[in-house]
């Protein structure tokens, strides 16, 4: 098990003294004794996403809270302010796998804010980001098993999924979307892929 920091960017940004956005950016950074290449390259890669964030957030995000700001001022609305919090969450640390997810939340006016995740799952014995066929190479239809599995699963429940979620899963389905669990291969769908916004983020494992 490898020792993993968190590390925060935060601030809030202003007009006409108020604030209108506010950001807060959690990215990790790990320690891997004897083994610096692999975490220089885990550092250095989490470090450029949340920078990418932290930019967007005081560039782009910044203009459009100040446009909804004038906005609602001007037609007397209640202010609302742009909020920007991105968090992650080690799921599985051992024998030199480490995999976490990403939630982005990003809230621009309107009724609900919208949560966005991403994922990654490390192999420290050779210093790179596995992909999710890499745990099924002796299954030639690995996929086909995956959809199928989720699919149970979705059946179990299907109150909670859209009437089309068959089709949906197959639809949205992206290999990118998967992490490690102590239990198995975590398999998620963005929110409003194949459930309402009420359902969160769909999470199978399998």
């Amino acid at each position: 098990m490898f020792k993993i920091n968190t590390n925060l960017i935060e601030r809030e940004m202003k007009y006409d003294n108020t604030v209108v956005l506010k950001y807060h950016i959690e990215y990790p950074s790990i320690v891997i004794p004897n083994n610096r290449n692999g975490e220089r390259k885990f550092n250095t890669y989490n470090e450029k996403l949340a920078l990418a964030l932290q930019k967007k957030s005081e560039n782009e995000l910044y203009k459009e809270s100040v446009e909804l700001y004038k906005y609602n001022k001007s037609n007397n609305y209640p202010i609302m302010v742009y909020d920007i919090y991105r968090n992650y969450n080690v799921t599985f640390n051992s024998k030199a796998l480490v995999s976490l997810y990403f939630d982005e939340y990003i809230f621009s006016g309107g009724a609900n804010g919208n949560t966005t995740r991403t994922s990654q799952t490390w192999d420290f014995n050779y210093n790179y980001m596995l992909q999710v066929y890499e745990f099924f190479y002796k299954n030639p239809y690995f996929l086909i098993d995956i959809l199928k599995k989720i699919n149970n699963q979705i059946s179990i429940n299907s109150n909670n999924y859209f009437p089309d979620s068959c089709n949906l899963v197959l639809e949205t389905f992206n290999p990118l979307n998967y992490y490690l669990t102590p239990q198995g291969i975590a398999i998620y769908f963005q929110q409003y892929d194949i459930a309402p916004h009420s359902s969160g983020i769909p999470t199978f494992i399998v």
